[in-house]
């Protein structure tokens, strides 16, 4: 099997449009949560969102466009143009593969559709409205921007939507499937809507989401996407392309036990097969970016999923959750989250754990409290665990 590198970033959230604004905001421990404008607070119970910084359509797309993407696919597009700028070589149209992670598709769209039906009473809604919605949206409108006949799909399981978008994508370079790939998640589900169904959920936070912290209040619901660029390891070199990090393997597992409660065994085994996939050692891991949602069950289960994977070496690993800034956006998280790692892996950095407050005895990990924190980091994992206990982690080490 080829190794695979990770030569092209690009970013839209919380913390702004780009990788340099996203890089800034973890460095300097800063969240973007503030109060939603997405809609009349006063419909919300809970009015503390975070919305995709300074992300302005018209900006990066003409009106004729705008009509054929929901706010989830723009946002794609956006972070790929960036990921391929930043890459910096050329796209074989018939090589290369797109695959996009989404938890939640075109909820604007579907929003906007069922306002206008049941809402007004109006039983015409927009005609590019199933195009809008359709979770593989975003993937389609990614391989028309670069105009790209490779293979191409969606991936959706919730929180760890990108996450498995990624190792899909890695596979299919590493079994020559495809000579590049552009991988990642976006998301865009702050709707009336939507925001009212997670209210329901209990599991959100009314300000600040402080994960790992005593008297944590959940999660800050949020948007956004990241897109990666993957090419094999032999290629970047030789091009002499700069490499992020080389992505070293996937691991993914099914709890089969609840469709919300989290469990450490099912999280354990996706790391021990992420681990197993890369051929890393636990000893050669430093920094964990984890799922970190900044609820009591997850921080909790997942304290005890990495304790249980790493035993005694658990207490030299650096665990963050970068949630705490650019809030849980859903199935762009792990997408998100993956482009923090790597950037952390090759400036030598580990992002902070924001907000922190108290340490739980529960958490009982080095979750890099407020503050980033220069660190040689030699292999990392990303984790994602998802409702209905789809679980998938992420290996990366230097290249």
């Amino acid at each position: 099997m080829r190794r695979v590198a990770v030569t092209g970033l690009g970013v839209v959230s919380a913390l702004g449009v780009g990788v340099a604004a996203f890089r800034e905001g973890l460095r300097a421990g800063r969240h973007g949560f503030a109060q939603a404008t997405f809609t009349d607070a006063k419909n919300l119970r809970l009015k503390t969102a975070a919305e995709a910084s300074g992300y302005d359509p018209g900006a990066h797309f003409d009106p004729k466009r705008l009509q054929l993407l929901d706010r989830h696919a723009q946002l794609a597009v956006v972070a790929a143009r960036e990921a391929v700028r930043d890459a910096g070589g050329e796209l074989d149209a018939e090589e290369t593969a797109v695959v996009f992670g989404t938890g939640a598709g075109g909820k604007t769209s579907d929003d906007d559709a069922f306002e206008r039906l049941y809402g007004q009473g109006d039983p015409r809604v927009h005609p590019l409205t199933v195009p809008r919605v359709m979770p593989s949206s975003a993937a389609s409108h990614v391989t028309m921007e670069f105009g790209l006949h490779g293979p191409a799909t969606a991936a959706t399981s919730a929180c760890s939507s990108s996450a498995h978008a990624i190792g899909m994508g890695m596979d299919w370079i590493r079994h020559g499937r495809a000579e590049a790939a552009i991988v990642g998640g976006a998301e865009a589900c702050l709707t009336l809507g939507t925001w009212k169904a997670w209210e329901s959920l209990r599991v959100m936070a009314p300000e600040v989401c402080r994960p790992f912290s005593l008297g944590r209040q959940g999660m800050i619901l949020g948007e956004g996407a990241a897109a990666l660029v993957l090419e094999p390891l032999e290629t970047a070199r030789s091009r002499g392309a700069r490499i992020y990090a080389e992505l070293a393997g996937y691991g993914a597992s099914a709890d089969a036990s609840h469709i919300v409660e989290p469990n450490a065994e099912g999280a354990a085994r996706a790391i021990e097969r992420a681990l197993r996939d890369a051929g890393l050692a636990k000893e050669e891991i430093d920094y964990v970016n984890a799922h970190g949602a900044g609820t009591e069950a997850n921080d909790r289960t997942e304290t005890r999923a990495l304790r249980t994977v790493f035993g005694e070496q658990a207490d030299r690993l650096t665990v963050s959750s970068t949630k705490s800034m650019h809030g849980h956006a859903l199935g762009a998280s792990a997408a998100l989250e993956a482009a923090a790692t790597v950037l952390a892996l090759r400036e030598g950095w580990a992002p902070p754990t924001a907000n922190f407050a108290e340490p739980d005895p529960a958490c009982d990990l080095d979750v890099v409290p407020n503050q980033m924190r220069e660190s040689e980091i030699r292999a990392a994992l990303s984790n994602s665990f998802a409702f209905g206990g789809l679980n998938a982690v992420l290996a990366f080490r230097r290249a």
